[in-house]
């Protein structure tokens, strides 16, 4: 095939990849996008996405059972785990379809094969026609990240599953063991928990959720051990003992070991970034922990070479990847556009309690030197939150004492994912308590527990 030329190449469709390709089309550049798999990536089919759905049902299976409490009546509460995965996969199906309609839209060239780099912008595509080169003076890497595989655990997809068998299980849990508390491990978990399995999570941290701030994380804890799972913290999988029928795991904490039984195992070690058979090493690209080395503006070192998303590094975050793909499009379109900062970007974690956090956590601001005033605002203090039978919860904020200035938010309860984008903007604006305490909040809403803890800092709450 003849060689094509472009003003700018795409590696990955995901969610840095498309919008970068997006965008890039938008301030009037030619641009390919090149795909090995599904146009929105592992997001939008296999993760972030498909993952919310199989929550929505669980969330509205909890729902049917408390009918009693809202003055309503519903008998013979049950579910179809098929229908459930089936309406899953419809959601991301749906969602990548409109990827495709919006690439189409914005002239994007998608080519579907295994990209590599044969030299500096330069691309080779292996595809179902063959092989075809690329080229351009911009190259934007955004291949994604897998799950990680430790020794021992690796998932077989009969008994020990990843996120992929997991999203199509094979067969219903009823005893389970979750390898990983962080959002993927957790989200499972509260699915399949809230479903009826019995289930088991292994961090092997000395706490769950080890990212978020430890006062959330022990609030979190305490909810899920009341609805009934077992959390172990500060504890390794040593071994797992393989059957047909179910798998026995030897549990490691401080030396004691502990064998349970169980007949499902999810593997939710962390990811690793995809790097392999790229071409990279030959460029001189520097890869550190299977992640490729960046700059502020996701600079390689190599000319023209850009890397966004979950390939370059934490957090490992869609939105994330989405806004280094604008950055970079609006750079190589010879904007001047400022750099994403990580520090900036929220976290949600769509267990039950939902979790969602920006900025420094109280631990780290203490250990970053600042004068810390901290407020804090539960739930039950929320005529909002009552009257939606969702008491439990915290809202919590974290400023610089001297200056006032917003460091980190961190919320515990229903809908707080939707709530942290009031805090992000804060921030984005540099918002300091003063504007915070004067912004009305609208009555009765659970953003008034974002204005009551931003109060508490100063010792000036209301309500609680």
């Amino acid at each position: 095939m003849a060689t094509k030329s472009f003003d700018m190449i795409v590696i990955g469709a995901g969610p840095g990849g498309y919008v970068a390709a997006i965008r890039g089309a938008q301030l009037g550049l030619n641009v390919a996008l090149v795909e090995r798999e599904n146009l929105g990536g592992i997001c939008l089919n296999w993760g972030c996405i498909p993952t919310k759905a199989l929550l929505r049902s669980a969330e509205v299976f909890h729902l049917m059972h408390r009918a009693a409490e809202f003055g309503l009546s519903a008998e013979r509460i049950g579910y179809d785990l098929d229908a459930v995965v089936k309406r899953s996969r419809k959601v991301a199906r749906q969602l990548s379809s409109g990827v495709a309609h919006l690439l189409k839209k914005n002239k994007v060239s998608v080519i579907m094969g295994e990209a590599a780099l044969s030299a500096r912008g330069c691309v080779k595509v292996t595809t179902e026609q063959g092989v075809q080169d690329l080229t351009a003076p911009a190259i934007v890497l955004a291949t994604g990240a897998r799950a990680r595989r430790l020794p021992g655990l690796e998932p077989d997809g009969k008994r020990v599953w990843g996120y992929r068998h997991a999203l199509q299980p094979p067969h219903e849990p009823r005893k389970l063991l979750v390898i990983g508390s962080g959002a993927i491990g957790i989200e499972f978990a509260t699915f399949f928990n809230t479903l009826g399995a019995k289930t088991t999570v292994v961090e092997v941290m000395e706490r769950i959720l080890p990212v978020e701030d430890a006062e959330i994380a022990a609030l979190a804890k305490k909810q899920f051990e009341k609805q009934g799972m077992t959390i172990h913290e500060g504890t390794t999988v040593k071994h797992l003992d393989r059957r047909d029928d179910g798998v026995t795991a030897h549990l490691d904490h401080g030396g004691n070991v502990e064998r349970i039984e169980v007949d499902t195992v999810i593997s939710a070690v962390g990811i690793v970034g995809n790097v392999e058979d790229l071409g990279l090493e030959a460029l001189g690209v520097r890869i550190e922990r299977t992640h490729v080395v960046t700059d502020e503006f996701c600079r390689t070192g190599v000319e023209g070479l850009y890397a966004i998303g979950d390939v370059a590094g934490a957090p490992w975050l869609a939105h994330k990847a989405s806004h280094e793909g604008v950055m970079v499009a609006e750079l190589i379109a010879g904007g001047h556009p400022h750099p994403v900062r990580p520090e900036a970007i929220a976290g949600c974690t769509y267990c039950t309690p939902q979790i969602a956090s920006v900025g420094l956590t109280e631990a780290q601001a203490k250990e970053q030197g600042f004068d810390v005033k901290v407020g804090r605002f539960p739930f039950v203090g929320n005529g909002k939150a009552i009257a939606l039978g969702e008491p439990e919860g915290l809202v919590k904020t974290v400023f610089d004492a001297t200056t006032g200035a917003l460091l980190g938010a961190h919320m515990i309860g229903a809908e707080v994912t939707e709530l942290i984008q009031g805090y992000v903007v804060g921030r984005k604006l540099e918002t300091t308590e003063a504007e915070l305490m004067e912004t009305v909040f609208p009555h009765p809403t659970l953003s008034e527990m974002m204005h009551e803890s931003v109060l508490d800092a100063w010792d000036r709450a209301i309500h609680f």
